[in-house]
């Protein structure tokens, strides 16, 4: 981002103010742990969900910055050479400045929108226009309002194309700060229909982003057929057949893939990229998904694997990413270059070094990495021929074909989700017990501290001293902490669940041989769940213990619903009236105040009134729920390993309890009942996706795989099998298996790979 606005220029323009202030403005920060250049840099305090960015003035300054965007007047008064705008709403006064950036340009802007593939087709049409103009891009999937924002900020004088995406809300807003003079609806389905009140409201609210656009391209798909209109003018619809002969070159087959190949490609010949560039670049498109993921590395390390391009803006994306996420690990960049690249190699140092300290290494055909990477987060990027998947690949601690994938941008999205319910004051506490529901309390823990939350909570101390060793700092609840392990939670400061006058007076014991005084802890409640708890007749001798004993402080007083996914239910409500009374008599009695929480993911839905000054999140977060506002976050995939004929009459598996009726096909899968697939799913009882087609299970599930039926699908051996994702979701595997969601989740194995993904 070089923006070259003076400070002066910009007060004016925000707020009509007078400045003291000549210095130049080239970067725009919200994020006080990712200033770079911080003497040409804007601080934007934004209000979140979370976070007020008002409260990190004093850690943005302390790290260089002296140019604040604010809403409250004299916030930086007390900061010497520190410079204030002052307006109403800092994310409408950054709008306001983008919008006045992108009116400065001529050139074509391309607006990107639609329900599922915006981020695919963004990045291939910025491929098939690359060899032709400069492209200026949305970062990553940056679609929001400051997505957008800060995209048209990217706009320079060297810019030829500007492609933006934009998210399906606010549309007309969007609308007037893109200005967009070329448009793609990338497709029109079911998600976000819930943001509107009819199918109509839904797609008008998304072609409102086009009017006055001569040159728009879109797919409307249902399941009987699909259409695809190109329009060079107004009204004057094209068929696509015209390209067909570019689209063999495309490296995919899959149907999805070709519809937004077929949009990119509609697009590149708009605007005068020639049918022999084309043809060039459509075989270099990637057929997988446009993602930066993370997993284990051996030696320690952790993976960002971010091969799919290498642009410096991407380059720059991924190392603040990994400067925010992995500040507590030492880091490492490899970049991998083909051998006509080596004039990028001054640049990408350059762009590197501002994140120091970090380790640069470049990787061509000739050169291997020297370095052994431990304990390491090891980012890894490079150009398609340098073909650095295969690298990325050899670091990993796992490399079991099947994996489980986390998408860390719907875990945000629905964390936000439930704080949107909460009132301002509510605090909130997330769950990160067995494994975090089997994504890996390490890497969630970090995620959700990064994230803003107030607490976490685990089952066991063990689980709790896992999330300190890798950094963690949150408070972190125990519910369940056994005598033999309190002196465990006193060396790693987690915070005691106590639930009976035994439990207590032990617990106490040790503070004092510890001499340790106002240690936290949690007072659990027995309103009628009838599991560990204090019920109503010890209140009294809990109250006593309390008073006298300096060496705990309650920290919070709580309870578990029975049937909190119950709507209306009496019983519920008897528990919160409980819940309400004993809180009552223990709070009165203590000098300090204490939080109060009862509800889990379903009561913070169903008995919202009742949400006191905690409520506690877990399986929610994955998107797990009916809720239509959720996304789903949990996917499990595996690949093809083998494909053959089966002859009628021939057995399939373990028993020999499935026989073929006829000739059939199977294919076989690596992923077992030891990867959390009960043997119930065998015999058609459950199936799998392949390229979209529903496959049985014919035989029984073994520990490591299964065998499918494939007949009539078109599948090929190393083909991406879908267990859980958009076909197929946890909760009808769930029912398949006759089970229930929690219980799918935390038996996936710990040996299937974990991807994590923020796009």
């Amino acid at each position: 981002m070089k923006l070259d606005y003076s400070y002066q220029q910009i007060s004016l323009l925000l707020s009509s103010a007078e400045s003291n202030s000549d210095a130049i403005i080239q970067t725009i920060s919200f994020d006080s742990r990712k200033i770079i250049n911080a003497s040409s840099t804007l601080f934007v305090a934004l209000t979140g969900v979370f976070k007020n960015g008002h409260s990190f003035i004093n850690d943005a300054y302390n790290k260089g910055i002296r140019h604040f965007l604010v809403s409250k007047k004299g916030i930086t008064s007390h900061l010497e050479n520190a410079h204030e705008i002052v307006v109403p709403n800092t994310l409408e006064a950054l709008e306001k400045l983008a919008k006045n950036h992108r009116e400065r340009f001529s050139c074509p802007v391309v607006a990107i929108t639609g329900s599922n593939g915006k981020t695919t087709v963004k990045e291939w049409l910025s491929e098939l226009l690359s060899s032709t103009y400069n492209i200026a891009k949305s970062p990553k999937s940056y679609n929001s309002r400051l997505g957008i924002a800060l995209s048209l900020l990217e706009l320079s004088e060297q810019t030829e194309i500007g492609i933006i995406e934009a998210g399906v809300d606010e549309m007309i807003l969007k609308k007037n700060l893109i200005q967009p003079t070329h448009g793609i609806l990338t497709s029109f389905g079911s998600a976000h229909k819930e943001l509107f009140t009819s199918q109509e409201n839904h797609f008008n609210e998304k072609m409102s982003l086009f009017e006055d656009i001569d040159h728009f391209s879109y797919i409307l798909t249902d399941e009987q057929n699909i259409q695809f209109y190109r329009f060079l003018k107004k009204g004057k619809r094209v068929n696509p057949s015209e390209f067909s002969t570019l689209l063999k070159g495309f490296p995919s087959k899959d149907q999805i893939g070709i519809q937004n190949a077929s949009l990119a490609i509609s697009m590149a010949l708009e605007l005068g990229v020639s049918e022999e560039k084309l043809a060039s670049n459509i075989k270099n498109l990637s057929p997988l998904a446009l993602r930066l993921e993370s997993y284990e590395g051996v030696n320690g390390n952790v993976i960002l694997n971010d091969t799919y391009n290498l642009d410096m803006d991407s380059l720059k994306h991924s190392l603040a990413y990994q400067q925010l996420n992995y500040s507590h690990m030492k880091r490492a960049v490899v970049i991998g270059l083909d051998n006509t690249d080596n004039e990028k190699i001054k640049e990408i140092e350059k762009v590197t070094s501002t994140f120091s300290p970090i380790e640069l290494h470049i990787k061509t055909p000739e050169t291997e990495v020297k370095s052994t990477f431990e304990n390491t987060s090891v980012l890894i990027k490079g150009t398609r021929k340098a073909k650095m998947e295969v690298y990325a690949s050899s670091l990993k601690k796992y490399n079991h074909q099947s994996f489980l994938e986390i998408n860390l941008k719907s875990i945000r999205h629905n964390i936000n989700y439930y704080k949107s319910l909460l009132q301002k004051d509510t605090k909130l506490l997330c769950m990160v017990k067995a494994g975090s529901y089997g994504s890996d309390a390490k890497t969630m823990g970090r995620f959700l501290e990064n994230t803003g939350v107030d607490y976490l909570g685990v089952a066991y101390p063990n689980e709790g001293v896992e999330l300190r060793s890798k950094g963690i700092k949150l408070p972190i609840l125990v519910m369940n902490c056994e005598e033999q392990l309190f002196a465990e939670c006193i060396a790693h400061k987690l915070e005691p669940a106590i639930y009976s006058m035994n439990q207590l007076d032990s617990f106490i014991r040790v503070l004092i041989n510890h001499s340790t005084t106002s240690y936290p802890i949690h007072i659990k409640l027995e309103t009628g769940m009838n599991r560990l708890g204090f019920p109503e007749n010890e209140i009294p001798s809990l109250i006593a213990a309390l008073k006298s004993q300096p060496e705990v402080h309650v920290r919070s007083i709580y309870s578990h619903l029975a049937e909190s996914d119950v709507i209306d239910s009496e019983y519920t409500r008897r528990q919160i009236n409980l819940f309400g009374l004993m809180t009552e008599k223990i709070t009165t009695q203590l000098p300090y105040p204490v939080l109060k929480h009862i509800l889990n993911t379903e009561g913070i839905t169903n008995y919202n009134d009742a949400q006191m000054d905690m409520v506690r999140l877990g399986i929610g977060m994955y998107g797990v729920g009916e809720n239509n506002s959720l996304r789903p976050a949990i996917g499990l995939h595996s690949s093809i390993s083998q494909i053959k004929t089966v002859k009628k009459g021939t057995s399939i598996g373990y028993g020999r309890n499935f026989k073929a009726e006829k000739d059939t096909l199977i294919a076989i899968i690596p992923i077992g009942y030891a990867d959390g697939l009960r043997r119930s799913l065998g015999n058609k009882n459950g199936g799998v996706y392949i390229n979209n087609r529903y496959c049985p299970i014919v035989g029984n599930v073994c520990m490591d795989m299964i065998m499918v039926e494939v007949k009539g699908i078109n599948c090929k051996e190393g083909d991406s099998v879908e267990i859980i994702g958009k076909n197929q979701s946890i909760k009808i595997l769930a029912e398949k298996m006759d089970s229930i969601t929690y219980e799918v989740l935390t038996s996936f194995s710990s040996r299937l790979h974990r991807i994590y993904t923020d796009q």
